[in-house]
């Protein structure tokens, strides 16, 4: 049997961008973890429900911010220090086309 973790048909690329999380009821704080060109994981205090959409607003340092949509494929609870912290997987419903080629030089570049 394979490791869960060679699932995963894309590379990914690790970094700490902020992240707009906007829902009905106001907005929250998140951060990145890693990005793909389908998708992204962030790590944030508020959890998100399974199989919803969300608009995103990813800010990438030396580059505007970018509002995405996405479905949330997976979620987990984990303490780090004592702290509750939801880590959480995105998969991008609807992204510019401009900025999809963003993620891909992004990960172009970081994946050599």
């Amino acid at each position: 049997m394979s490791h869960p973790g060679n699932r995963r048909k894309n590379g990914r690329v690790y970094v700490q961008w902020p992240v707009t999380i906007i829902m009905n009821n106001g907005t929250f704080e998140c951060e990145t973890t890693n990005i793909t060109a389908r998708g992204v994981g962030i790590v944030c205090d508020e959890p998100l429900h399974l199989h919803e959409s969300y608009t995103m607003i990813i800010k990438p340092l030396n580059y505007g911010a970018i509002e995405v949509a996405g479905k949330v494929v997976w979620s987990d609870l984990y303490g780090i220090d004592g702290d509750k912290t939801v880590g959480i997987g995105i998969c991008f419903v609807e992204v510019s086309e401009k900025d999809r080629l963003f993620f891909n030089e992004v990960m172009s570049e970081n994946l050599k």
